[in-house]
């Protein structure tokens, strides 16, 4: 029978059904006192036939699958089953699709429809089972019948899904209900609304209490209180106010509990001030404060960085108090000890001592606590000590020492304390192992990290995925990556499952090794594992992806983090700008900027910093300038490298007196500025000529100790050379060598090709030769100046020579070097040379100078070339032509 036809059956039978349901009116009236005794005796042999009734029908049911022959079975019992025989069976059965299957067969046999608790015990056969596959065909089988679950089974059915952990299903289940118009049960709502703040799903719970509300239940303080806690913990201030505003609008009192939960919810979330306001007003309310608002507003006002209004708060709580309260103390003497000030932490405990109550365990835990944050390893030990006079150390006490130890590297000292431990009964767990191996390879002592790894009994701690993941990336950093990777190959064969920490931790580690290749790998084998990569894996894959030179991969990576779903962050667009900057491609800086604008991402200093970089790269330094201002009232504090990129900026456009008015802000700023600062605006005043403003800025970086490095001399020594200052150019030469700054080759072909510039050739040439000794290779422009400064200067030989050398050394003579050599040689008297060099450099497709023509021309008529000479001639008449038809025009 299909789902529609049923309904319709019951549609016809309703009547039959209410009839059924309400039952005759009584005819026994008052002979029914006569007749009690009989009347009990029935009822007896009754129930006796129905129990043996329900044995044999749940014997048959129990007999096999659901078939005619068990059908067939059924029928010899009872052709047409009593509803108190088919309730009895449906509450033992333990399977729902048999209880189903006889649930229909009922129906069939009665022709007509079964009573509302017969459906309700069908329903209690699904929250036995945890089965609800037929649960929206049967509510709406009852909806259409006009009755609906009890509320002892609407509780157990949401109560069901909530024991399974399976709360979405519960929520949905109840909005079932609502759909076919039942009423859920008061406590199916609380239950479920108690299970999602477990969890969390603040929006769920809202959505039940205002479904509460529209169904006229009359919420409590105490679920209202349960929504508040979950909502402030959220960081959901606006939420929770409106469910607050809500209770005050509907006259409800809060207690004291709502109090402390506000207190404490709202100030872990930041809200100090808010928090506040609660304490004030509960006791204006007339509210006296217990032991837990106290200790709540201390711990917010300590974390607050408020410690002086704790201390107020802490005074009053003890004022005229016998009974000192253990937890208040714990929670200040934590806030002195992460305020530093541990003489007043120790000085409480004193006072805790001296009022009769002994400090406990977790007091002393949170000095050592802070005391390990802050690095003070010899008074934690100290402290040690004299707490086991108080109190004996517990598992978590021994993890603070040794962890203690662990990171200032006295690895034996930690080993002590551990065989102290075991003395005490106590026995190091899997999280003792993990803190010493982290902070071991945090304080880089990673063969000891190695050695207690190795030393772990399996049987008794095993390994954990915290110990893998420490132990990996502490191997990575350090440069051990075949080492890392043996550790995760273990991690895999002692069946731990890698996350994405670990997958990242490879990745970065190869790529940083130059094994890039190992890095894809890993990136492969993550995704064959089924382990799907997070976006700060993305962005580090894509960081590392760029460093090794692959800027179309590295592309690609970033549209694979939007095709898997993830928006791109600040770190991601970050790390884009800056990889193709870098490549090159500064002009889509702009593009990608406003693509992050429009996607909402908020721009950080490092952010500010590349993009500002990014825009000054590609000319569009007015941009940058007023980036650097909206970083300013954004609350980011430009660094060096944010003025470094802008005034280099402005520097390479010759807008110098921004520039070094920026540079002044700069310094008034406080920033401690570097050689790259100094040296753009040396290079820039240099390139202009304003040399004496260069050497000023260059005298006022050593004077600030810092030395000039190569480029900072090569950027002063090439404004020396443009403003033809070469003899200065060879004193501060000299004193680049004396302060230990080795010049490389930009420094001596900027000085050759100076000195070439004055007709030093000579000197141009000693250079030329302790750049040889050097090893260092002279640039194009470079050997042509030396070519043509010896061929002029009458050393034809050697210019012929180096010549040759550049060309055999893959050099491509210009213009410049071919009508150096072709004069050279026309003035040495070598004209035929010099003429085979004329039909190369014709051949070149390189223009020939009208003097170089006539210097050949008068050669070869000395040597008698006559028809070489005419060539020449005639070549020399096209080009007096071609200069002067353009004079013309």
């Amino acid at each position: 029978m299909t789902y529609n036809s049923r309904c319709w059956y019951i549609l016809i039978n309703s009547r039959k059904l209410a009839s059924f349901s309400n039952g005759p009116p009584s005819d026994l009236g008052g002979k029914s006192h006569l007749c009690n005794e009989g009347v009990n005796q029935e009822n007896s042999r009754n129930f006796d036939g129905v129990r043996r009734g329900v044995d044999d029908v749940c014997h048959v049911l129990e007999s096999g699958s659901w078939g005619p022959a068990l059908e067939n079975s059924l029928s010899m019992f009872n052709e047409k089953p009593q509803p108190e025989l088919v309730i009895g069976v449906l509450r033992r059965l333990k399977d729902v699709n048999q209880a189903v299957n006889y649930f229909r067969w009922v129906e069939r046999k009665s022709e007509e429809p079964l009573s509302p608790e017969a459906y309700n015990s069908l329903l209690m056969v699904m929250v036995r089972t945890r089965n609800f596959d037929y649960l929206e065909q049967i509510l709406g089988e009852m909806s259409i019948a006009g009755f609906g679950p009890t509320n002892y089974t609407c509780v157990e059915l949401v109560a069901s899904c909530v024991k399974s952990r399976k709360l979405i299903e519960a929520f949905d289940l109840l909005q079932m209900m609502r759909h076919f118009k039942f009423r859920p049960a008061f406590s199916a709502y609380t239950t479920l609304i108690g299970a999602l703040s477990e969890v969390g799903e603040s929006d769920r719970m809202l959505a039940l209490f205002n479904q509460m509300q529209e169904l006229g239940y009359e919420v409590n303080v105490h679920l209202l209180t349960t929504l508040i806690r979950v909502f402030s913990r959220e960081g959901r201030v606006d939420a929770a106010l409106s469910l607050l505003e809500e209770m005050k609008s509907n006259t409800f009192d809060a207690d004291i509990v709502l109090y402390n939960v506000c207190i404490d919810c709202f100030g872990k979330v930041g809200k100090v001030d808010m928090a506040w306001k609660f304490f004030h007003e509960m006791k204006a309310n007339g509210i006296v404060p217990d032991d837990v608002t106290y200790t709540s507003m201390m711990g917010v006002l300590c974390k607050a960085n408020r410690l002086d209004e704790a201390v107020e708060i802490f005074e009053q709580m003890e004022q005229n108090r016998q009974v000192p309260c253990a937890y208040a103390y714990n929670t200040m003497i934590m806030g002195y000890g992460s305020a530093g000030k541990f003489d007043e932490a120790y000085s409480l405990l004193e006072r805790q001592r001296a009022k009769g109550c002994i400090p406990s365990v977790v007091a002393y835990n949170c000095i050592l606590t802070c005391l390990g944050k802050k690095g003070k390893t010899d008074k934690a030990l100290r402290i040690f000590e004299e707490m086991q006079r108080d109190a004996m150390p517990n598992l978590p006490t021994y993890n603070i020492i040794i962890g203690m130890l662990c990171k200032a590297g006295n690895v034996e000292a930690a080993f002590k304390v551990q065989d102290a431990m075991k003395e005490a009964g106590l026995f190091p767990n899997v999280r003792t192992i993990n803190i010493m191996i982290d902070r071991l390879c945090k304080a880089q002592k990673l063969d000891e990290a190695c050695s207690i790894f190795e030393g772990m009994d399996h049987k008794v701690c095993s390994p954990d995925g915290a110990t893998f993941c420490s132990l990996i990336d502490g191997l990575g950093k350090q440069g051990r990556v075949d080492d890392a990777y043996r550790i995760y190959e273990r991690m895999l064969d002692a069946d731990q499952i890698p996350n994405v920490v670990v997958y990242t931790s490879l990745i970065r580690n190869f790529f940083k090794c130059d094994r890039k290749e190992d890095g894809h790998k890993m990136y492969k084998e993550m995704m064959r594992s089924g382990c799907s990569p997070d976006l700060m894996l993305l962005n580090t894959y894509m960081d590392c992806v760029f460093k090794a030179g692959e800027t179309e991969k590295g592309r690609a990576l970033f549209e694979e983090i939007k095709a898997r779903g993830f928006l791109p962050d600040t770190r991601s667009y970050s790390i884009l700008i800056h990889s193709l900057v870098k490549a090159g491609f500064a002009r889509e800086t702009y593009e990608l900027y406003y693509a992050m604008k429009d996607q909402g991402c908020v721009l950080d200093t490092r952010a500010y910093n590349t993009v500002i970089d990014g825009f000054c790269k590609s000319g569009k330094v007015n941009k940058a300038y007023q980036l650097l201002e909206e970083m300013k009232t954004m609350g980011h504090h430009p660094t060096v490298v944010t003025y470094g990129s802008v005034v280099d900026g402005l520097a390479k456009i010759d807008r110098l007196d921004e520039a070094y008015m920026l540079f002044e802000e700069a310094k008034s700023n406080g920033i401690e500025l570097n050689q790259v600062i100094y040296s753009s605006l040396i290079d820039g005043f240099g390139k202009v000529g304003r040399v004496d403003e260069a050497y000023l800025v260059m005298e006022e970086m050593m004077q600030k100790g810092l030395t000039p490095n190569v480029y900072t001399w090569n950027c002063l020594l090439d404004g020396l050379v443009k403003a033809e200052e070469i003899n200065e150019a060879l004193v501060c030469f000299q004193s680049m060598k004396d302060l230990k700054c080795t010049p490389n080759q930009i420094t001596y072909c900027i000085l050759i090709n100076g000195l070439c510039k004055v007709r030093k050739f000579n000197k141009a040439f000693v250079f030329w030769q302790e750049m040889q000794k050097l090893g260092l290779k002279p640039n194009t422009i470079t050997y042509t100046a030396m070519i043509s400064g010896l061929a002029k200067s009458g050393n034809v030989a050697q210019a012929s020579s180096l010549f040759e050398r550049f060309r055999a050394s893959g050099g491509i003579p210009d213009s410049a070097s071919y009508n150096a050599m072709i004069e050279g040689l026309s003035i040495a008297n070598r004209a035929l040379d010099a003429y085979q060099l004329f039909e190369e450099t014709r051949l070149k497709g390189c223009s020939i100078h009208t003097k170089t023509c006539v210097a050949l021309l008068d050669a070869l008529h000395k040597a008698e070339c006559l028809e070489q000479a005419a060539i020449v001639g005639a070549v020399l008449r096209e080009t007096a032509k071609s200069q002067h038809a353009a004079r013309s025009w």
